[in-house]
């Protein structure tokens, strides 16, 4: 049989496995070993998908992602999250819509020491949402400001996705991170926008906090002093990777020092007894789920190679990547067709599913075509976010509904969602309009 047409067979499977529910990392290594098999033999199957699994999972750069993951449940188990939520509101709940716009602060900031969309969105949805629903906003935008607002923690550094990509693409990952800095404060502002907007047209889903707006000038400085671990992990991170005194895994742990040394400052040194205990197992899940967080991400990337590998053996990407060629579409045509398929592929899978089935078909395509990579990366994670909020399966929205209070259907957080999904869109245009919101902070980058 010609190996292009079991490269399509192959990948037809996976999709056939992923329609019936198998796990993305079980999916991807099934589907490219027996591609293997079926070319090469059994043995050669073995032997490449051991290979493959093993020098993709024990390069010294993965090290990056368990430390980003201890990161994200350091500082939410050290109750930065609130903290922050608590200090922004003090500053910007006074007006019409200031709780939204602090809660977006709020989800950015986090997102410096998270990483992960799917956990900021669930950190504040447990905490802010509620309060946005007591002082006025509506079920539906409390839990809307949330899903939208935690997709920045995967553009701002730590990103997972941005490691992700890395590794999957063979291109630096210190400047693809750096990449989402711009897109990430770019999106803080046209959802603060955005959620003006609403407060102005629907007033009924937007109300001003009378209680807040009696907060103290004194009040709202001394609530200032909660930023400090913020602070201090952002200026390690991006001080140290953009000075070049970091690589992007030495950055990371360095922050991972940082959030541990607050978290035995704040949760266990002034703890006793029972309370101490209770702080110790909590700091014992920690590293628990982040281990089991990052077995399952290892166990994707693994996988994906070995599905990677199957591609390349059949010719199939080379063979994609002559014909779009013989189509004439230029780069910019190339982009936005790429874009509508993350766009599609959003409704359907997870941000690294995407990526894993993706990038080894699209890469070599891209780099044909002459088409700046870091730029490309930014639009790509950008498009996979905007996936993560849209209906029906955006996960954002699942993770809003998992922590959502009783009286709050999908249905509610997905017609609160529908604005802040056209202000990602605006987004994604200017990404693609002005591509130095990308590609200036990585050119400082050696």
């Amino acid at each position: 049989m010609d190996p292009f047409v079991v490269g399509l067979l192959g990948t037809l499977l996976l999709l056939i496995l992923l329609a019936l529910g198998m796990h993305i990392g079980i999916a991807l290594a099934v589907s490219g070993f027996m591609g293997v098999a079926f070319l090469s033999g059994f043995d050669q199957a073995i032997s490449m998908s051991v290979n493959a699994i093993y020098h993709k999972i024990s390069g010294p750069a993965l090290i990056t992602l368990p430390l980003f993951i201890l990161m994200g449940y350091l500082a939410s188990g050290g109750g930065i999250s609130g903290q922050l939520y608590d200090s922004l509101s003090l500053w910007l709940g006074r007006f019409r819509g200031g709780l939204g716009i602090a809660t977006v602060f709020a989800c950015t900031a986090f997102g410096t020491v998270c990483g992960s969309s799917i956990v900021t969105t669930a950190v504040f949805g447990k905490t802010c949402a509620p309060e946005m629903r007591r002082h006025g906003y509506s079920k539906g935008m409390s839990y809307a400001i949330c899903a939208s607002a935690g997709s920045i923690g995967m553009l701002i550094p730590p990103s997972i996705l941005a490691i992700v990509y890395g590794m999957l693409s063979g291109i630096s990952i210190g400047k693809v991170l750096m990449a989402g800095v711009m897109p990430g404060e770019m999106w803080a502002a046209l959802f603060s926008i955005t959620i003006l907007i609403v407060a102005k047209m629907k007033p009924k889903s937007i109300q001003a906090d009378p209680h807040i707006a009696r907060a103290t000038w004194q009040q709202r400085f001394i609530s200032l002093k909660v930023w400090w671990p913020i602070a201090l992990v952002a200026g390690a991170m991006f001080g140290g990777i953009y000075g070049g005194i970091f690589t992007p895994s030495e950055a990371a742990a360095v922050a991972a020092f940082i959030l541990m040394i607050y978290y035995f400052l704040i949760k266990l040194l002034p703890s006793r007894g029972e309370k101490r205990k209770e702080n110790l197992r909590e700091l014992g899940k920690i590293f628990t789920d982040t281990a089991t967080t990052s077995a399952l991400v290892f166990l994707i990337l693994g996988s994906a190679t070995v599905f990677s590998n199957f591609t390349v053996l059949t010719g199939m990407t080379t063979e994609i990547s002559i014909l779009v060629n013989q189509w004439g579409l230029s780069p910019l045509a190339l982009i936005l067709a790429f874009s509508f398929v993350y766009l599609i592929l959003g409704c359907l899978l997870d941000s690294i599913s995407m990526l894993c089935i993706t990038v080894p078909i699209f890469n070599p395509i891209i780099q044909a075509a002459g088409i700046d990579p870091i730029w490309y990366a930014t639009i790509v994670i950008v498009s996979v976010e905007i996936g993560l909020i849209t209906p029906p399966v955006g996960m954002n929205l699942y993770a809003a509904k998992g922590v959502a209070e009783a009286d709050v259907s999908l249905e509610d957080i997905i017609s609160g969602i529908m604005p802040f999904l056209i202000a990602e869109f605006v987004s994604l245009a200017l990404l693609i309009i002005f591509p130095i919101l990308s590609t200036y902070l990585p050119s400082f980058i050696g």
